[in-house]
C-alpha cells in the first residue's frame, strides 16, 4: 500500500519550534511558526506541523481541523480523537470560529481597489473599514485575484495604535477580522488597498523564493481563535505569542 504523503529527503529544516498552547484528550492547539506548513504538500513533509505533532505524540491519527498558509504564523487546531474529527472540522466549515489576525503593512493612504467595495465603519476616519470583493484562486496559479461579481470575501481591517519601533521602519500594525475564508483573502485584500503585507512574496508581485532563507517572514499572524467547544460546550479562546517586526 502506497503511503499517503510523499517523503522528501532534501527539504530544508525549518529552524523554529512548534509551540503547544493547549492539549486534552480530544484536541491539540499549537502556535505555528512562520515557514512551517500545516500539512504535507509539494516539497514539504517532515517540516510540517502535522508530521511534527504525530512524531512528538506518537499518534498517527492526529488530523488538522483547518489550515494556515505555510508563510502565516499563529494558532492552529488539531484533533487527536478520530471520532470527534468531524465535529471540530465543522466549526470551521460552518464559520463558527472567530479569528483575529495581525499584520504589518505600509503606513500610507489607501488606494481605491479596481473592484469590490470599501465601507468606512467610523466615518470620516478611514479605519476601521470593511473590504468586500469576489476572490478567485485557480488551480496551478500562485496568486489569487479579484474579479467583478457577487461578494464571496469580506474582511474588517483596523489600524491600531502606533508602535514606535515599527513606525520607524515605515510600517503600521493592522488587525484583520476575516468574515469569510477564501484562499489568500487577507493578503489579497490588503494588497488591493495598496497596503501589501510586509514580507509577502506573492502580492503585489511574485518573487522567486529561497526555501532555505528564513530571515524575512511574512508579517502576518493568526493572533487568536475563539469558539464554543462542540464536545464540552465550553467557550475556548487561544492566543498566539508569535511577535511581528
Amino acid at each position: 500500500m502506497q503511503p499517503k504523503h510523499r517523503f522528501v529527503l532534501d527539504e530544508p529544516e525549518v529552524p523554529f519550534e512548534l509551540t503547544i498552547l493547549y492539549q486534552d484528550a480530544n484536541i491539540i492547539v499549537v502556535d505555528k511558526p512562520h515557514f512551517l506548513a500545516t500539512t504535507p504538500r509539494g516539497m514539504w513533509y517532515r517540516q510540517t506541523a502535522l508530521v511534527r505533532l504525530r512524531k512528538h505524540f506518537k499518534e498517527p491519527q492526529i488530523t488538522p481541523a483547518h489550515r494556515l498558509d505555510r508563510l502565516t504564523a499563529g494558532v492552529v487546531l488539531f484533533v487527536r480523537n478520530p471520532e470527534l474529527r468531524g465535529a471540530y472540522q465543522m466549526l470551521f466549515q460552518e464559520h463558527r470560529v472567530t479569528k483575529v489576525y495581525e499584520c504589518l503593512a505600509p503606513a500610507k493612504p489607501i488606494i481605491r481597489p479596481k473592484t469590490g467595495t470599501i465601507e468606512r465603519l467610523n466615518p470620516p476616519a478611514v479605519f476601521p473599514l470593511k473590504r468586500r470583493s469576489h476572490i478567485v484562486k485557480d488551480r496551478g496559479r500562485l496568486q489569487a485575484y479579484e474579479i467583478p461579481g457577487n461578494v464571496n470575501a469580506e474582511t474588517v481591517i483596523e489600524l491600531v495604535a502606533m508602535d514606535g519601533n515599527i513606525a520607524s521602519q515605515g510600517d503600521r500594525r493592522y488587525v484583520l477580522h476575516p468574515k469569510t475564508g477564501k484562499t489568500h483573502q487577507l493578503r489579497v485584500h490588503m494588497n488591493s488597498l495598496g497596503l501589501p503585507i510586509k514580507g509577502d512574496d506573492l502580492y503585489p508581485e511574485i518573487l522567486e523564493p529561497d526555501y532555505a532563507d528564513f530571515s524575512e517572514p511574512l508579517q502576518l499572524v493568526a493572533r487568536s481563535m475563539s469558539f464554543i467547544d462542540p464536545v464540552t460546550g465550553e467557550p475556548r479562546t487561544f492566543t498566539s505569542q508569535v511577535t511581528l517586526g
